[in-house]
């Protein structure tokens, strides 16, 4: 299916008339920066220490998910059981204490320029994240000057991806309608929160394979974000001309 084709297919299945691309939501981790295989280690050591039981590939299709969600997921795995808000403050600090010992996390190659368009395109441009890693969330002014003034943390959200919660509060932020917005994501619960939120959803492979996304809802799927970014300003026209 040509890029036409598939615009008009999201159009037809939303009953949208018209898309106008007013705003971009972008994902932090694996999007904006090349952190998930430090955050898999991380829980993965934070597991290795508390007992649980999880592989990394765990963690990888669980990005999106808030800490607590994670840590609940784990013990309802590992314990048949919810954790305590105890349980969770303490294995999150813990692995927060983990992510911030490893060396500085790299920006996503790809990453500036597909921002960039989208900017140079004049889009307003918001942070949707299910972390609340403060040592990635504090770099965003310095890596992309004037681009995420708005921001969407799991501390702003009862209900994390791959529910509709993040991105609904993200255009709520940027005073948009579904129709105004997309989402660029790399995992499928970011993914599949995009796609319930009804936004025209682009997804990244920069951690599992293209399929994965396009299984969880994606729209488009790039293979990277160099080829994102390269992409970004045609796919922004046939938006607005479809």
């Amino acid at each position: 299916m040509n890029l036409k084709d598939i615009i008009t297919s999201f159009k037809t299945s939303r009953g949208y008339t018209r898309i106008i691309p007013r705003a971009a939501l972008f994902d932090m981790d694996g999007t904006l920066y090349d952190s998930m295989p430090g955050h898999a280690y991380a829980w993965m050591k934070m597991c290795d220490e508390a007992g649980l039981q999880a592989t990394p590939d765990d963690f990888f299709m669980a990005e999106g998910r808030t800490g607590a969600d994670t840590i609940e997921m784990l013990f309802r795995r590992n314990y048949g059981r919810s954790a305590t808000a105890d349980d969770v403050e303490r294995l999150y600090a813990i692995k927060s204490a983990n992510f911030r010992a490893l060396p500085p996390v790299q920006l996503m190659p790809g990453a500036q320029e597909a921002v960039g368009a989208c900017m140079n395109a004049g889009l307003t441009t918001v942070l949707v994240t299910g972390s609340g890693q403060s040592s990635l969330i504090e770099r965003l002014a310095t890596d992309y000057p004037g681009a995420f003034s708005l921001k969407v943390s799991s501390r702003d959200v009862r209900h994390g991806k791959p529910r509709p919660e993040p991105y609904i509060r993200a255009m709520q932020m940027a005073a948009v309608e579904p129709w105004e917005a997309i989402v660029v994501e790399n995992a499928p619960l970011g993914v599949q929160s995009g796609v319930a939120a009804g936004v025209f959803t682009i997804g990244v492979a920069t951690g599992l394979p293209p399929q994965v996304l396009a299984e969880a809802g994606a729209d488009v799927v790039f293979t990277s974000m160099p080829e994102c970014a390269a992409a970004m300003p045609q796919l922004l026209e046939a938006l607005r001309n479809a």
